[in-house]
């Protein structure tokens, strides 16, 4: 299921505010993913679900807390029209979640609380609320073979 929040520059500091950066229970920091714009989010996430964002989600500091407190809490992947490349890096080499870039008719098309189905192969996501097939920015040969490994530490060039 989608859960959307219709703006730009969702800062790190607002996935995961600051003061719960000592934490080391990922289940716990997960408790308190995107508290800073949405302090109902951790009861309405499912795991599997998706985050559809605008652009230059995760801008704002290099913490890996929040790609991790967002995977912890269910989601599967976050889709944006932009990335911040450190939020976008963090998820990719920690294996936390998927960071896929979108455009605007898709952005503008899928709504808070579709279902979707994202097929990496392809390139492609499938609204399943509506019957439709969305293209992704494919990710870079470096990017899926990291993914594809289960993150940068189990990656063998």
């Amino acid at each position: 299921m989608v859960i959307k929040y219709e703006r730009d520059n969702i800062d790190t500091d607002v996935i995961l505010p600051g003061t719960y950066l000592k934490i080391h229970d990922y289940d716990e920091l997960a408790t308190h993913a995107m508290e800073g714009i949405d302090p109902e989010f951790h009861s309405k996430v499912k795991e599997g679900d998706f985050i559809v964002a605008g652009k230059n989600f995760g801008c704002g500091s290099s913490r890996e807390h929040a790609p991790i407190a967002l995977s912890h809490s269910g989601v599967k992947a976050v889709l944006a029209l932009s990335f911040a490349r450190i939020f976008y890096r963090n998820s990719v080499d920690g294996a936390f979640l998927l960071p896929i870039e979108i455009d605007e008719d898709t952005y503008k098309n899928i709504e808070n609380g579709d279902e979707l189905e994202i097929i990496i192969e392809k390139n492609e996501i499938t609204n399943l609320t509506k019957n439709q097939t969305y293209r992704i920015k494919p990710f870079s040969e470096i990017i899926s073979k990291i993914i594809l490994a289960g993150g940068l530490f189990k990656f063998k060039p």
